[in-house]
């Protein structure tokens, strides 16, 4: 029998789906039939991954999708399943990550009038005034299945919004009845869904902005996440090395710009000092960034004109959010900067004063790196230091590795340390919500089975990451990546905040504060424990070489998930 949940499952292959990151409930019955069915006959599905946790699976297949460029299906139970999602729903709005989430609903009879009709007490305390209201806020599109006679024109109508930018989960919801609905197959039409086209930059908008950028004395860029598409790193790194441009990430959330490049001037996040190269500058062009600065301890100068590209310049999703410039435009950042490629195509370029403006950033470049190579050198003291676990890290580092970073109050750390120069290597949830990178590994992994993958965390967000599930999963389908943790026993960031607020308070003359994790959990014996992982934990610099080398051999040679707990100076 072809149901609506057939489908379903039909226009999730025509959509070019591979996975559904299914956690499964007791308002499934017919997916599951129709997943049966299909396997019993033949006919192709996406593959079924089971997770036992939703954010996990949500996180995965967020992970997925910033590997692959192809949004992934996440299956969840009703309302219960929706809320569980929890802060991945967060992350995949913020980090506008495109999915679609289907979740089930509980019956709407109960007298048996319909196939799927209520047959189970938990149908009855499950439903709910208002399901879809629960993820709204963070959804391009919600909506609910009322007959499978249009299922396949509302999944690509959904994904139509997910795929078109400002990029971003999709939400369907769909009861028992429904979804075994009798129904007729229908045609593949999925060209006629495409996503909208990116937008682009107006005549007078490239005019504005490319004056600007050729007559300044100290233009630089701020970007936290142009490199979510590769191709837009490769024309950010020619418009800069043609104008002199130097480049400032602020709150990176990708490889935007060659670490080694002389105009590469370096990360910003909640460091609680000015910026020397933003105040500097005199033209400042924010592109693809949603915290460019942090006004209170890091801004531009008052006189410095500042031009902004984004294909959501508003942050429409962000009460409050203003910077101030005197160009807005919305437009896709690998289309706008061609278009300004293409405009300097046609204009004299002064090359001497490329070369002041090339050379000025060259100097802080080289000192910048002579900073790092001392923050780098082997402790002479007995404790790790995560600036040389990473340095370690990145001698091992070749073509084959993609990285996740979720290193928290390390987070700058990876960046600087790493100094990566390939475009798509690195990945970070884009949003605000811990435990994203345990579930994302393994997505990153699934869609790029031939790359060795390594997430780098926090002790806490690790914790967050539900690690039972996620080693579970890993073993299962295959997906071995290595995990390495910055263990300072606690949490830092509250610290942090806490006594950027109150640096002179009762917080900044305690030792509690509530943040320890004493006495720390075992990590490599619960992914042991859960998935069969290999671990081992290491407090001494001379061990960090080897650890690092035998994780490395396990995850290629032996297939199998491997941790490194690797204990820090305590938070």
């Amino acid at each position: 029998m072809y149901t609506t949940s057939s489908a379903f499952l039909d226009v999730l292959v025509e959509a070019g789906v591979s996975c559904i990151f299914a956690n499964l409930g007791s308002d499934h019955p017919s997916l599951v039939e129709a997943v049966a069915e299909a396997r019993a006959t033949g006919r192709k599905i996406p593959q079924i991954i089971t997770c036992p946790n939703e954010m996990v699976g949500m996180s995965a297949a967020h992970g997925y999708w910033q590997a692959s460029g192809v949004p992934q299906a996440v299956v969840v139970h009703v309302e219960c399943g929706t809320q569980a999602l929890a802060g991945a729903v967060h992350n995949a709005a913020k980090g506008r990550a495109p999915m679609l989430i289907f979740a089930g609903a509980s019956p709407y009879t109960q007298h048996g009038e319909l196939k799927g009709s209520r047959n189970e007490f938990i149908q009855w305390i499950q439903d709910v005034h208002d399901q879809r209201g629960l993820v709204r806020g963070y959804m391009k599109y919600d909506n609910e299945l009322r007959t499978g006679r249009n299922v396949k024109e509302l999944v690509h109508r959904a994904l139509q919004f997910a795929n078109s930018d400002p990029k971003g989960p999709v939400y369907l919801m769909g009861a028992r009845e429904v979804m075994e609905e009798e129904v007729e197959p229908s045609p593949n039409d999925v060209a006629a869904w495409r996503p909208v086209e990116p937008a682009a930059l107006t005549a007078s908008g490239v005019n504005q902005i490319g004056m600007a950028l050729m007559e300044a004395r100290r233009p630089l860029v701020v970007t936290s996440f142009v490199g979510r598409n590769p191709k837009a790193v490769a024309q950010l790194t020619a418009l800069c090395r043609r104008v002199g441009i130097g480049v400032l990430e602020s709150v990176p959330n990708a490889m935007n710009f060659p670490h080694d490049d002389p105009l590469y001037q370096g990360n910003q996040w909640n460091h609680p000092f000015q910026n020397r190269v933003l105040v500097e500058a005199d033209v400042i062009l924010v592109i693809d960034s949603d915290v460019p600065w942090i006004p209170t301890v890091s801004k531009p100068d008052d006189r410095a004109r500042i031009f902004h590209i984004d294909i959501d310049p508003l942050k429409e999703q962000m009460p409050l959010w203003h910077i101030k410039a005197e160009g807005v435009f919305r437009a896709d950042a690998e289309t706008a900067l061609g278009q300004i490629n293409g405009w300097l195509d046609e204009r004299f370029i002064d090359d001497a004063a490329v070369k002041g403006r090339a050379e000025h950033y060259a100097g802080l470049h080289a000192a910048r790196a002579q900073e790092f190579a001392a923050l780098e050198r082997q402790p002479a003291g007995g404790t790790i230091t995560s600036e040389y676990l990473v340095a370690r890290l990145r001698a091992l580092a070749d073509d084959d590795m993609l990285f996740l970073n979720e290193g928290i109050s390390n987070y700058h750390t990876v960046f600087n340390h790493l100094a990566l120069n390939r475009p798509g290597s690195i990945f970070t949830s884009g949003g605000g919500s811990l435990g994203w990178n345990g579930g994302a590994a393994l997505g990153v992994k699934m869609a790029r089975p031939d790359k060795t993958v390594v997430a780098l965390t926090g002790d806490g967000s690790f914790m967050f990451s539900v690690p039972s599930s996620v080693f579970w999963m890993a073993r299962r389908y295959q997906a071995p990546f290595l995990q390495i943790i910055f263990n300072n026993r606690g949490w830092k960031s509250p610290k942090l905040s806490a006594l950027a607020v109150h640096p002179h308070g009762h917080a900044a003359r305690t030792n509690q504060l509530d943040t320890s994790f004493e006495p720390p959990p075992d990590y490599a014996d619960i992914a042991a424990a859960a998935g069969g992982a290999w671990g081992r934990q290491i407090r001494e610099p001379a061990e960090v070489d080897g650890a690092l080398k035998e994780a490395l051999w396990v995850v290629r040679e032996e297939k199998r998930c491997a941790v490194l707990d690797v204990w820090l100076d305590h938070h």
